[in-house]
């Protein structure tokens, strides 16, 4: 990361409420996240959204779902913490990941989707309040089935926009796959395993022509593309996420460079 920080745009995306099962089932019909590579299984640090990314921008990702310690690099962490670190790893030196990159010149931006994005009362002016730039509108939220559509849109136009030698951190979190995700199976009445893997399928194909438009800047691109937490369909009787179960606690991950 010490390498890739400072040359790389940056662009993390949380795929809110996804489950790693789904994802994986998903896996031959996700050309765009999974054209290169295969999910890997990690450990989210929340169980619901507010506490996730609060843990991802301080630096701590999802965690590999492994119990040898040597494959828990870190991208990301601050300096001076008095714990040891990679060399790898890219030492921040401020509160969170985003102002550290905004240290490095990077123009930070932040594209919501769910209800903690949204600014609409000082709870969901937390986690936007870390960007310079933060954008939502109701297009982008859970209600709307076309929300990843308007969210890449506005992405695009962002970029059309941004000198080709200006850093940039871009952060966007897609609500498609958060409930409710029915109505992207005719028919269905409930939310689903098979309903979120539908708006996983829907999110994919509308977030290729994000990367295309990342591809056409004169740097490459260094691409985090992970769930925030999973959610209960009844498993064992629990429903939803903010629970301890596994189906909440595990969650996809992939990095790759566009």
């Amino acid at each position: 990361m010490n390498e890739i920080v400072g040359s790389h745009d940056l662009l993390m995306i949380t795929l809110d409420t996804l489950r790693y099962d789904a994802a994986v089932m998903e896996e031959m019909n996700c050309p765009n996240l999974c054209g290169g590579g295969h999910w890997e299984l990690r450990h989210t640090p929340g169980s619901f959204t507010y506490a996730a990314h609060h843990a991802f921008f301080g630096g701590f990702l999802p965690t590999p779902a492994t119990t040898d310690k040597s494959e828990h690099v870190r991208l990301f962490h601050s300096k001076n913490t008095g714990l040891k670190t990679h060399p790898y790893t890219w030492q921040f030196d401020s509160t969170d990941l985003v102002s550290g990159l905004q240290a490095e010149d990077y123009r930070t931006v932040c594209i919501g989707g769910v209800i903690f994005f949204t600014k609409k009362v000082p709870l969901a002016k937390v986690l936007p309040g870390y960007f310079q730039e933060s954008y939502w509108r109701m297009a982008f939220g859970v209600t709307n089935p076309r929300s990843t559509e308007h969210q890449v849109n506005h992405a695009i136009k962002l970029l059309q926009n941004t000198d080709q030698a200006q850093r940039l951190f871009l952060f966007m979190n897609v609500s498609a796959i958060h409930g409710p995700n029915h109505y992207f199976v005719p028919g269905a009445k409930v939310d689903s395993v098979e309903t979120q893997r539908a708006a996983l399928r829907y999110a994919d194909g509308e977030l290729g022509r994000l990367f295309q438009a990342f591809r056409e800047r004169e740097r490459p691109v260094f691409c985090m593309v992970f769930s925030d937490h999973g959610t209960a369909y009844g498993e064992d009787g629990y429903h939803g996420h903010r629970l301890a179960h596994e189906v909440v606690w595990n969650v996809p991950y992939r990095e790759f460079i566009l």
